[in-house]
């Protein structure tokens, strides 16, 4: 080829000092991913000398292995990153590097100053990562001879203002970046750490990442050597892993030591092509319940790490499920690190939940001691799921199991389904009851009549079930009903005694003007068997467990005045109505005992002491 001009300087437009120092101090959210953009683009040129040699294998020029290789010294304070891609023309430079954003560098800078946040909208161009490099150095050297070319090119700045092109000759095919250090990033001219940061970016490229070796005094070697692993692991098809490869994976992308409890392994080829391998963990991690915690599925674009924050690829009601999504074809914004919002993201995102969902009905159908112990390790997490998940709803209900009466026993849950096997013909609702404890919710006087009707009560002691039955209010066609709210149902629980219905006519009456404001009403209940009183919500209302759960967790709540049941068949309540001595205490001692069963905290529990002594006192016989 012709020679063309030796050496000249050039300027850059005028914003792109500004979007440099956007980039540099606000894009990335940290310095470690220049390193990942610099192999990311010395793959996307070894890629595209494939496909060019494809027609002229000459461009091989009689090497045909492609890598990437990272090397640094210390003495120099340089870290290199070099190819053997296809390399580009002193023209191609100019347009991929002394140029950024070529659609528009004004609108570029003003949509990135203008709102961060905007910037997830905004697509990556070429020449936009390569600039990363100087998040860390304060001059960057690039050399680079595309295939087929004689002569090369030399591109020089610091970053400010300008930059300068030389032409020279006698350069390997490719493309070498030599990025000269600020002060203070001596972190990056060490050979672990480098490695440790190809191997957390790039481990699964489909070429490999070379590193020199280095002798015992760490002086570097003429011999190079493969950091990288490889093919990744989720790209061989299924039939030539076995269980122990499968396993052995999922310690090293989750960092457990334990095995995991299931996977999930699928390719989606056609429009939308993507590789997801999904693990359920045998236990949940430390951080589960940490807010601050982020780390999730890992996300991959042809190979290459992008992210693995938690929400990005599952909602975080399946925060505790590790693995890697690989995907041919997703657009990134500029920085590669937060993905634009698409359809592809949305359907990705979707079918992975899916897949995740019907993996773990596969457990519960087919290996219920496995699912047992992965309810025990994440049901309350589980349990968000309806909440946050409308589209999922029903699958996640068949998937959320329950303490209940029909067996008395804590670690024994139920199914929604299999408690609708056992409902009553006459049942209508599935019905439940709320508390702080298990010990609470099985003693709750609410579950006196429906014990002894013989009807199932489904039993929730997690703080997160209020929260899920707020969310769930029908399962199969059936409403999901508290009983400790609002009216019972008269078909399967009957009618109260029509004895007890005219009884006591003018003691509820009494005790509602006794009490005051401490209620809304008093009535009396078909709740009731063994206990003389109870508190019940309003239908509208919210529940007495979730008003006290808003309230310990700072929320302003408004009081809401609960109803009091009382039973007219308990003796207590029948001496009321025929002894009116001491009546305002005895009223209130019924209140404050409802309160108590219910979990409730007393205002004021020395008042309380004082009423209950001088009853005790009255009763007692005098000496």
């Amino acid at each position: 080829m012709p020679k063309t001009a030796t050496t000249e300087t050039r300027h850059f437009e005028a914003e792109v000092k500004q979007l440099l120092q956007l980039m540099i101090h606000s894009l990335y959210a940290n310095k470690e991913v220049f390193l990942r953009e610099l192999i990311s683009n010395g793959a996307d040129a070894c890629d595209k000398l494939r496909f060019e040699a494809l027609g002229d294998d000459g461009l091989y020029e009689q090497d045909s292995e492609l890598a990437v290789r990272v090397d640094f010294d210390a003495k120099a304070r340089t870290i290199s990153v070099s190819d053997n891609g296809i390399g580009m023309s002193r023209e191609e430079v100019i347009d991929n590097i002394g140029t950024i954003a070529r659609s528009g560098t004004r609108r570029f800078v003003e949509s990135l100053s203008g709102d961060q946040a905007k910037d997830a909208h905004l697509i990556g161009q070429f020449g936009v990562g390569f600039y990363s490099a100087f998040i860390v150095a304060d001059k960057v050297t690039l050399t680079t001879r595309r295939a087929g070319h004689d002569e090369g090119t030399r591109w020089v700045s610091s970053g400010e203002g300008d930059y300068t092109l030389e032409t020279v000759g006698d350069l390997p095919r490719g493309t070498a970046v030599t990025l000269h250090l600020r002060e203070g990033e001596d972190e990056f001219l060490n050979d672990w750490r480098l490695r440790e940061i190809v191997r957390k970016y790039s481990e699964h490229l489909s070429l490999p990442v070379l590193m020199r070796k280095r002798d015992d005094k760490d002086k570097p070697t003429d011999d190079w050597e493969k950091v990288t692993g490889g093919q990744a692991l989720w790209l061989r098809p299924r039939s030539e892993i076995s269980d122990d490869d499968y396993k052995t994976f999922y310690k090293h992308v989750a960092h457990d030591s334990d095995d995991p409890l299931a996977w999930t392994h699928n390719r989606v080829e056609g429009k939308q092509e993507y590789v997801s391998l999904l693990y359920i963990p045998s236990r949940a991690p430390f951080d589960l319940w940490d807010a601050d915690s982020r780390r999730g599925v890992k996300l991959y674009v042809k190979r290459v790490f992008i992210t693995d924050a938690a929400e990005t690829v599952m909602p975080r009601y399946l925060r505790f499920v590790r693995g890697v999504i690989d995907s041919s074809d997703l657009p990134l914004n500029v920085s590669r690190e937060v993905l634009q919002e698409n359809r592809l993201l949305d359907t990705i995102k979707s079918a992975s939940v899916k897949k995740v969902l019907g993996l773990l009905q596969d457990l519960a159908d087919k290996e219920s001691d496995k699912y047992a112990n992965f309810w025990k390790q994440f049901g309350k997490v589980l349990k968000e799921g309806p909440a946050e998940d409308f589209a999922n709803r029903e699958a996640l209900a068949k998937l959320l199991r329950f303490s209940s009466t029909h067996n008395d026993d804590e670690s024994e849950n139920v199914s929604l389904d299999e408690y609708i096997a056992r409902m009553k013909p006459e049942q209508k609702a599935i019905y439940y009851v709320t508390a702080d404890s298990f010990a609470a919710a099985s003693h709750s006087p609410h579950l006196e009549i429906f014990r002894k009707q013989g009807i199932e009560v489904l039993l929730l002691h997690d703080r997160v079930d209020e929260w899920l039955v707020a969310h769930l209010n029908e399962y199969a066609g059936k409403p999901v009903q508290s009983i400790s709210r609002g009216e019972l149902d008269d078909a399967a629980l009957g009618g109260m005694p029509e004895a007890d219905a005219k009884a006591l006519p003018g003691l509820c009456n009494r005790l509602a003007t006794s009490l005051g404001d401490r209620v809304k009403e008093v009535r009396l209940s078909r709740r009731l068997t063994d206990s003389p009183a109870c508190l019940v919500a309003a239908d509208e209302g919210l529940s007495l467990n979730l008003e006290r759960l808003l309230r310990e967790a700072g929320q302003d709540v408004p009081a809401a005045k609960p109803i009091l049941e009382v039973n007219p068949a308990h003796p207590i309540v029948r001496r009321l109505e025929t002894d009116g001595g001491d009546f305002d205490n005895w009223a209130n001692l019924l209140y404050e005992q409802a309160l108590l069963a219910e979990g409730g905290h007393l205002d004021d529990p020395a008042a309380f002491v004082q009423r209950l002594n001088s009853l005790l006192l009255s009763a007692l016989p005098q000496s």
